[in-house]
Parts: C-alpha cells; structure tokens; sequence
C-alpha cells in the first residue's frame, strides 16, 4: 500500500499547484509500473534459485556424459546446458513430434517418473555408430524398429546411470530406465496441468547436433525442493583431494581382471606330423622337468614357478618375481 499524506501534505501540494511550483503534465506523462500478472491456475512453483540449482547438477551430468559416451560411440562429444524453464506438463506434451524418444525413468525413492526425451536425430547417429557407421543422421523422420530401439536402450541406460552422482548432493536416487517410447501419446505419465522443469542440454555427436531434454515433474521433487538452493547444494559437497581419487583408482584397478598363462615349453614340428598326430604321440618340448617355468600376466613375463597340481588340478608354485618388464 502507497504512503498515505497528511492533510498538511494534501494543503501545500495543492498551494504548489496553484501557483504553478508543480506541474501536474509532469505527472500525467509519467511512466506507468509495469504489472505482472499472476496466473493462480498455474501457480510458479520452481523458483529461480530452484532452477539454477537444476542448472549446476546437470552441468555435472553433462561433464559425466562427456567422459563416458565417448568409450561407447568412438566420437567426441560435447554437452553443454542451454536452459531451465518452468512449465506445465501439456505444453512440453504438445511441442514433441512423432516418432519421439522418450525414455521414461524411475529415480526411486522419489515419487514419480522423470522424462528424458533425446533428439530423433541424435538417436538416428547413435544407431549409425554403435552398427559400424560413421554416425550421421538422416534427413526424413521415419519408425524406429525394434532392433534400434534396443540399440538405443543400452546406450540411455548407461546415461540414466550416470544420474546417480549428480544427484548425491541432494538426494541419493537409484535411477533406472523403465522403457523408451516413440510416441508421445502412450507417455501420459503426468497430469496435464502438473508444474515441471524442463532442462535442456546440447549434445554434439561428432558434427551431429541435438537436444536432451529433461521433464522433472514437481511432484516428484516436492519432498526434496528444500534442498534444491545452491546453499545447501555447496554446503553438502564433500571435499576431494588427491589421495581420494587415487585410493578410488586403486579399488578399481584391484577389481580389473588379468589374464595369467604358464607356459611348460615350446617345440616346433612339421605340418606332415601336425596332421597326423594320434592320442598317446609325444610331443618333446624344449624344456626339462625341472627348470622353472614362464609366468605371464597379460603379455609381460612377470614370474618363474614350478609346475604341479592342488585338489586335482593343474597349478604353478610361484618361486621368483620377475622386476623388470
């Protein structure tokens, strides 16, 4: 409400109009404020903090899908988020053509479904790629059959996947890819006039363009929206120094799988003889009982050891280790 003047004030402005101190044109050619008008039907309930915050996890997300497409597609790619926006559900429903790729995702224990819906073209590079191609797209929208659908499947699970550490921030969600649907009409999983933010990222493909774009319904962030400010968001961000990253690579690489041969000997013989090897022939190797033998793991010769057996199979005794490779 507007200072209300005294009857004193209301006396000298008007003494002062009288005799010409104030014009009153001055007042008439005064701009009018701008009203915003407010819609209670679709009351904003993502405010701009709320979307900025989306912004920064997605940034995240997009520097997780840079680092990781890559070993799947054999092609750079770049991701880079274009913007948030706040809208009701029929409006993102009613702007998707068909055929469309929706992939609809449960990020339990949140309540709810989110909606990642990838760019038809981006989908057709991707299908180029992962069967041998050089990943371009297409120029004529068609159906995407069965084959591609899977095709691209396995390649969005491993993005809804990648949810997962953005979010740790927030929330820990266990995000999984339920189905892809390529038309829209079968993808109502959200009530028309439901709020939700849309985040949109720009994924370059090799020189193919396109967007991502994710639906993220408010009912499905209600019960953490108090969480989505950058405050809290920072406030709760772990800190991670070097020896943190390097105890996480050695778990990793102690899990990793290697090949290890034990090779008794090696001889050489004619084809003739080859051919005509028969059970219970002797093949004289150039080794002897009791020398040492080769360990290799991989391709690198990195142990001796003797031959025998344990609980009736063969095995090796290591008895030196190879320092050098």
């Amino acid at each position: 409400m507007g200072e209300v003047l005294s009857q004193n004030e209301i006396d000298d402005l008007l003494k002062a109009l009288s005799t010409g101190e104030v014009d009153a044109e001055e007042y008439k050619n005064a701009p009018e404020k701008q009203v915003k008008v407010y819609d209670f039907k679709r009351p904003s309930k993502f405010s701009k903090e709320h979307l900025r915050t989306l912004e920064i996890i997605f940034e995240h997300y997009g520097r997780l899908l840079y680092t990781n497409l890559p070993a799947y597609l054999r092609k750079t790619v770049s991701v880079e988020v274009l913007s948030s926006e706040a809208v009701i559900y029929s409006e993102f429903s009613n702007a998707l053509s068909n055929p469309v790729l929706l992939g609809i995702v449960d990020v339990s224990p949140l309540n709810g479904k989110i909606i990642m819906e990838l760019g038809t073209n981006l989908g057709y590079a991707i299908i180029d790629r992962m069967l041998g191609g050089a990943g371009v797209s297409i120029d004529k929208k068609r159906e995407f059959t069965e084959i591609e659908i899977i095709i691209i499947e396995r390649l969005m699970s491993v993005c809804v996947d990648l949810l997962r550490e953005p979010w740790q921030n927030v929330v820990s969600i266990d995000p999984r890819l339920e189905r892809i649907e390529t038309n829209p009409q079968f993808a109502q999983l959200i009530p028309p006039t439901e709020m939700i933010s849309i985040v949109t990222l720009s994924v370059k493909i090799g020189e193919i363009e396109g967007l991502i774009n994710i639906c993220l319904p408010f009912s499905t962030l209600e019960e953490v929206m108090d969480k989505l400010n950058t405050k809290y968001w920072f406030s709760t961000m772990k800190e991670k120094d070097e020896n943190t990253y390097e105890e996480a690579i050695e778990a990793l690489i102690s899990r990793a799988e290697i090949p290890i041969r034990a090779i008794l000997g090696k001889s050489s013989i004619s084809v003739t003889d080859f051919v005509n090897l028969q059970r219970g022939d002797i093949i004289k190797l150039d080794s002897k009982i009791g020398d040492e033998l080769n360990v290799y793991v991989g391709n690198i010769n990195k142990f001796k050891a003797l031959p025998g057996s344990s609980n009736d199979k063969f095995a090796v005794r290591v008895t030196s280790i190879i320092r050098e490779e």
